[in-house]
């Protein structure tokens, strides 16, 4: 069925719903009887429901219906190359990070050994607690 055939369908079921006891007796017996004939003409090996095998996300059949890929797998790529593009993000963005918190450290521990810091820093109870914490 073409999208206007299923536009004109839902049309004359939504009249027919809409002026369901204005319909004559007649009309309806006449309904009646092509629903019958029509279930009758039914195949009766064609299932009511069918399964659908292979992809079931939506436009799945896209790329598919256009062109063949070389290698099935191919496809899957374009979801797992993503993925492993951001894991990879995150790592060098970990890896950066530690080597910023590497060099804060070494930086303040050459300044303590090299006694570039006044002698009052070390009474400060709040530098105390800074090394303490970049220390961690």
């Amino acid at each position: 069925m073409t999208i206007n055939e299923l536009n004109y369908a839902y049309k004359v079921r939504q009249a027919l719903t809409e002026n369901l006891d204005n319909i004559p007796a007649s009309t309806t017996d006449r309904l009646a009887l092509a629903r019958k004939q029509a279930i009758a003409r039914k195949k009766k090996h064609a299932p009511l429901r069918v399964r659908a095998h292979g992809r079931a996300l939506a436009g799945a059949g896209v790329a598919g219906s256009y062109f063949k890929l070389p290698f099935p797998w191919l496809g899957r790529m374009g979801v797992v190359l993503p993925l492993l593009l951001v894991a990879a993000g995150l790592v060098g963005i970990y890896q950066f990070e530690q080597q910023q918190r590497v060099r804060e450290m070494a930086e303040i521990d050459a300044m303590v050994l090299s006694d570039e810091l006044p002698l009052n820093a070390y009474l400060d109870h709040g530098f105390n607690a800074y090394l303490a914490k970049r220390g961690q």
